[in-house]
């Protein structure tokens, strides 16, 4: 049994990947042969080698070798050489794992080691991006398709994503982030409206209300004009939840992604006619100073300290199994404050929504350098398989835990020897490749605020927004960072009054086009016209 982690492979093969992007196909090998050999023979015989290997445990019913590279969970626990869930992983499916996890969860270095054309058996990279996409059009990848009969759990999955196979083709088990579940809420000082005699927002003329009144009446009654309504981060894509969604859902956008003209042509959602009203109201909260000033330079943790500290009554944060963190470290300073979520403010027509659907995420795929592709994608089948699940989050009954009961008991001491998160949380195979906790749903029975923490997730869910186009086209995703780029600069310069609104929204849209959002809205409107 093996888990490692790669820490030097990415270093060495930056020539390579340049050889790559000119055209090798992701076909060169970062090794380099003998001196005695001519070039090729060596990975040659390491593959015969490897290959006979392979057909050899197969035939003897030896463990067959599995080799997964993945980013996995950049916040999970180290995966000893001795870990207990990785063998019982090889006992129950006879194999022999060897684990690679990319150091911090990164992405690219997954794309450097595939350019390189050191294939694993298994790997996981990001879903919808220009790399894995590569992965498909130069035969990296092998379909799927071909074992759903004996890997059910595989074929479930698919059918839940069809729309992702590629002409009838999965290449990859894609796992896409928040597609049916969502965690993002604004939370309030509870005590700040309790003490201003006002309720949790239920429209947006309510939110200004109380936003004006977080900003201008002393909420916390320390006799000082330093606090203000709202705080979130900063925009920071089309993908992301963005920090005033909820009023562009509330003037009437009905998609998150993109919107519908008269003809029903795909459109840029900031050309629906929501969104000049709904800039308006947030230029209105912006001018009269209920909005942090310093609301786009912020990151996801300053905007929270923002909040613990008491300087804002409310931001967008995400809840699920944040809640116990938000709530604590409010009561850091102070002590006697209590929190609030609930629901989006209704716009005029009573519309509402908050959380976007997502469409990016990772995608779990066998190489076609694999010699065993049914041991692998067996290997695919268990890790989403309810059996493969319970190892993961609970361990081996009578090591890791026992049962009293109906009640789950954690042997932490235990536990802490293998790669399991403390307090009930799972090994960490079980985040960051195929799922994460809140796509799941799954927060240890042991939480003591696990029944609040699933309220969260049936509220955000509640209010997440549809994506008109599930999937990300090629073209999408070679652009979408330049178009991105001009919406948040066109957004800034009409929030800070450098344009004006009804001007910039035009500018907007003639500048969007021009720089890749007419190539964009070819490749969506020929998606969206052939679904129909």
């Amino acid at each position: 049994m093996k888990a490692k982690r790669i820490m030097g492979l990415f270093l060495a093969v930056s020539l390579v990947v340049s050889m790559t992007a000119c055209g090798s196909g992701g076909n060169e090998t970062a090794a380099t042969p003998a001196a005695s050999e001519p070039a090729g023979t060596a990975q040659a015989s390491g593959d015969k080698a490897e290959e006979q290997k392979q057909t050899e445990a197969k035939d003897t019913g030896e463990r067959v070798p599995i080799r997964w590279l993945t980013t996995g969970d950049a916040a999970a626990a180290v995966i000893k050489d001795d870990d207990r869930i990785i063998e019982e992983i090889n006992n129950r499916l006879n194999i022999d794992l060897t684990v690679e996890i990319v150091p911090e969860g990164n992405v690219e270095k997954v794309n450097v080691a595939m350019a390189s054309g050191d294939f694993p058996d298994v790997v996981t990279g990001a879903y919808g991006t220009s790399a894995t996409q590569q992965w498909i059009d130069d035969g990296m990848v092998i379909p799927l398709n071909d074992y759903f009969d004996a890997n059910p759990d595989v074929k479930k999955w698919t059918d839940e994503y069809a729309w992702s196979a590629i002409d009838g083709k999965f290449y990859g088990l894609p796992f896409i982030t928040q597609y049916n579940a969502a965690n993002a809420l604004i939370i309030m000082r509870q005590d700040w409206l309790d003490n201003l005699g006002l309720a949790y927002p239920e429209t947006l003329d309510d939110m200004k209300t109380v936003l004006t009144a977080f900003t201008n009446d002393d909420p916390d009654g320390n006799g000082k004009n330093d606090t203000f309504g709202y705080t979130s981060s900063k925009v920071t894509g089309p993908d992301a939840v963005g920090p005033f969604d909820w009023v562009f859902f509330a003037y009437g956008l009905k998609y998150a992604d993109y919107s519908l003209d008269e003809n029903d042509n795909v459109i840029a959602w900031f050309e629906d006619p929501s969104f000049v009203p709904a800039m308006k109201y947030i230029k209105d909260l912006w001018d009269s100073g209920l909005i942090d000033p310093e609301l786009m330079l912020n990151d996801g943790t300053k905007k929270e300290e923002k909040f613990y500290q008491g300087k804002t009554g409310s931001v967008l944060v995400p809840l699920f199994r944040h809640v116990t963190r938000h709530e604590s470290s409010v009561k850091e300073l102070f002590p006697d404050a209590t929190i609030s979520y609930g629901l989006p403010p209704k716009g005029p027509d009573g519309a509402s929504g908050l959380n976007k659907q997502g469409k990016g995420g990772m995608m779990t795929c066998v190489t076609a350098a694999c010699k065993n592709p049914d041991k692998a994608v067996e290997f695919v089948n268990f890790m989403v398989s309810e059996e493969g699940n319970n190892l993961l989050r609970l361990g081996i009954e009578g090591i890791h835990y026992t049962m009293n009961g109906d009640e789950i008991v954690f042997n932490e001491e235990e536990r802490a020897k293998d790669a399991f998160a403390a307090d009930g949380w799972a090994h960490a195979l079980a985040w960051g490749s195929f799922y994460w906790p809140l796509e799941s749903g799954y927060i240890p029975a042991t939480d003591p605020n696990r029944e609040q923490a699933l309220e969260t997730v049936k509220l955000a869910t509640e209010c997440q927004v549809e994506n008109l186009i599930k999937q990300k086209t090629p073209v999408e995703i070679e652009n979408a960072s330049v178009a991105g780029d001009v919406f948040t600069q066109y957004f800034t310069d009409m929030l800070q009054g450098k344009i004006d609104i009804d001007e910039g929204a035009k500018k907007l849209s003639e500048a969007w086009r021009t720089q890749g959002g007419e190539k964009i809205l070819e490749s969506v409107n020929e998606v969206y016209h052939a679904g129909k």
